[in-house]
């Protein structure tokens, strides 16, 4: 264990030894005088803290000084009963500090509890009571702040990270502050108490024991218990006042003092005004100007310091942003900046704003968390923060995403107007702007609110705005998940896994495969659109067929077959899928052209004609099966899987190309075509 863990250890049980062993007053004289410092500390330490998080062990320290105090208080009170003798310390506070009378040291000691009990801790123990109920109150609103802010590109995510910690941390303060003010008020009225036991308790010692008369036993245990008490009270209304002002910091920019002055001694007129009062106190009323002239004088001499000390701050302020905006000019450092890209930025024209803007309603920030968050479930894979900017250039009801700077989709949307979409016939009496639906490609029409309801009695389906870009940035997405996979983002979901399953990351990386390895093999899963989020899975195919190959092409395909139960439940509706299967001639021809290279991967070369064929082929049984309006799923033997989908993503990439291992024994296939050649 380290020095500071032991010394924090000796101290605690210092402190049970106190109450149990008794202490010569010279060791009670030291530990007096460090209650003081201690207390004094904390008390400083709260005064220059800019936030209460910054001193987020007060409550435990509330706990340990309380405990530390009646501690001394037991041993004080044992000593002083057992020798009539409290130490140095206390003797001082009992004669030089209230004079040598205990009548007034009692009263000081009334008015110290006083302060302390009713004031002081009451009032910290409301604004507690109340900073932790409201803390927790606000922790959904602040949460929703932070993903909103992090989705107009704001913050990071890293800096969202760390204020939902933080927002955490706060609650946990704060209602550790409501319990631990608890303390405060029990040690005030423990003060009290003690006080009384030893007086009386003193003075019937005094004369039973110590054989004093009756005068000479008041006098000394009166003494020595208002010093014990005194000595106690003090660092215990140090420590109350550090407790209310931690409690009571809400905003702020540095310190107590700094704040003081910045705020309070912010405004020199005002003091002017506060100066000529005092004056005209002196002048009309009997306190006279001997006391109220240097008071003025000293009000209007800072009034007019700190004029002319903001004027010269205002200066130089003004000249600072002048030398700025000269070296943003050719600054090679805020050049550089313009080279750094966003991976996905959402673009807006102005008339898309109000999507933007909470104040009108606008709920888009909400839906791209929602976006986020489908993605992590079905895919496993975490987008990376969408940045919402208003483009000018852009015509007012467009929208545009762009993926590293390049758009990968557009569209148009209008505010005041719902998507139909027609699920039957074409029906030419519903008005509106005749468009494509951006996410399927399918023909739709921009109608008010007046056609709406016509169009929803005549089977029309219904979409507002917000929701035709939330689905069709989730479908372009899909598309370029594979892309949305970089290095970085491989490496987190590795260190995710690895919490988890230690020995399985350690086997496989990078002993056998690397990060870049990883990434190829993941991409390739997204590509196809399979989620990744059974890593566990993935990861124990690798590590079982690594040894033998390390083709990125051939690991997928060891993977798919390990997630048969999930590929099953993808495309199967009630146990049963549709499919078109790849005939023999078919399978024998692409087969046939498998060739291998040199280092040991495998390509497919083909003679054009054959390959112009079977492309042409299955470009007619899938038109074939969409017309029909059905899904298009190929299913072929394993080993030329992934060679028949090069032929399908020619065509249409959503197009899914399974292998028979890669369906459960258990599921009912249905052959709806025959695909050859």
């Amino acid at each position: 264990m380290k020095a500071k863990d032991v010394s924090v250890l000796f101290v605690v049980i210092l402190i049970v030894a106190m109450m149990i062993i008794p202490m010569p007053t010279f060791i009670l004289d030291f530990l007096l005088i460090c209650n003081i410092s201690v207390s004094l500390m904390i008390l400083l330490v709260a005064m220059n803290t800019k936030e209460p998080l910054e001193f987020s062990i007060f409550p435990t320290a509330l706990l340990l000084t309380t405990l530390f105090r009646l501690a001394l208080n037991v041993s004080t009170t044992r000593s002083i009963l057992s020798n009539a003798d409290g130490g140095k310390v206390i003797d001082t506070f009992g004669s030089f500090v209230i004079g040598g009378n205990p009548v007034v040291g009692f009263v000081v000691f009334l008015i110290l509890v006083v302060i302390q009990f009713i004031v002081i801790t009451k009032g910290s123990e409301r604004v507690a009571e109340v900073a932790a109920r409201f803390t927790l109150d606000a922790m959904p609103g602040k949460q929703m702040s932070i993903d909103a802010d992090m989705n107009a590109g704001l913050i990071s995510e890293q800096d969202a990270r760390l204020r939902r910690k933080k927002i955490e941390q706060e609650a946990d303060f704060y209602g550790a502050m409501d319990g631990a003010s608890k303390f405060v008020k029990g040690d005030a009225i423990a003060g009290i108490i003690i006080l009384i036991i030893n007086v009386i308790g003193g003075f019937a010692i005094g004369i039973g024991i110590h054989k004093m008369g009756f005068a000479e036993a008041a006098s000394t245990f009166t003494l020595l218990s208002v010093g014990d008490g005194l000595v106690s009270q003090v660092p215990a209304l140090l420590i109350s006042t550090a407790t209310g002002i931690t409690v009571t910091r809400a905003a702020s920019d540095g310190n107590l003092g700094s704040d003081i002055m910045k705020q309070i001694f912010n405004y020199p007129k005002l003091l002017y005004i506060v100066a000529g009062t005092i004056l005209l106190l002196g002048i009309f009323t009997p306190i006279g100007l001997f006391i109220t002239v240097p008071v003025a004088a000293a009000l209007s001499i800072g009034a007019y310091t700190m004029q002319s000390a903001m004027k010269k701050e205002e200066t130089r302020i003004e000249q600072v942003e002048m030398e700025g905006k000269e070296e943003d000019i050719g600054s090679p450092e805020k050049v550089l900046n313009l080279l750094q890209l966003d991976t996905l930025e959402l673009e807006i024209g102005y008339g898309l704003i109000p999507l933007a803007d909470k104040n009108q309603g606008g709920d888009i920030l909400d839906r791209i968390v929602m976006i986020r968050r489908q993605f992590a479930i079905e895919l496993g894979l975490i987008l990376p923060t969408i940045r919402i900017r208003d483009n000018l250039q852009l015509p007012p009801n467009q929208y545009v995403l762009k993926f590293r700077g390049s758009r990968i989709a557009s569209g148009e949307v209008y505010l005041d107007h719902f998507l139909a979409m027609n699920q039957g016939p074409e029906d030419s009496s519903i008005e509106g702007i005749q468009v494509v639906e951006p996410a399927f490609g399918l023909p739709a029409v921009w109608v008010n609110v007046d056609e709406k309801q016509k169009a929803e009695l005549l089977g029309y389906m219904i979409v507002d705005p917000p929701s035709v870009i939330a689905t069709h940035l989730t479908e372009v997405l899909k598309r370029y998940a594979h892309q949305l996979l970089r290095r970085e983002e491989t490496k987190e979901l590795i260190e995710n896994l690895k919490t988890t399953h230690p020995n399985l990351v350690e086997e496989l990386v990078p002993g056998l495969l690397s990060n870049g390895d990883i990434q190829k093999v993941l991409q390739n899963l997204l590509r196809e659109q399979i989620s990744i989020r059974d890593l566990a899975m993935i990861f124990e195919t690798l590590a079982d067929f690594a040894a033998y190959t390390k083709d990125p092409k051939v690991l997928t395909e060891y993977v798919r077959q390990s997630l048969t139960r999930q590929i099953t439940e993808q495309y199967a509706e009630n146990g049963v899928i549709h499919v078109l299967t790849a005939g023999a001639k078919l399978e024998k021809g692409i087969s046939d052209s498998i060739q291998q290279t040199e280092a040991g991967g495998y390509y497919l070369s083909m003679d054009p004609n054959i390959s112009r064929k079977i492309t042409e082929t299955l470009q007619e049984q899938i038109e074939h099966v969409m017309n029909a309006g059905g899904q298009p799923i190929f299913l072929t033997s394993p080993n030329i899987r992934m060679y028949l989908k090069q032929f399908v993503d020619k065509i249409l990439p959503t197009v899914p190309v399974l292998a028979y291992t890669e369906l459960e024994p258990t599921i009912e296939i249905q052959s709806i075509g025959v695909v050859n050649i």
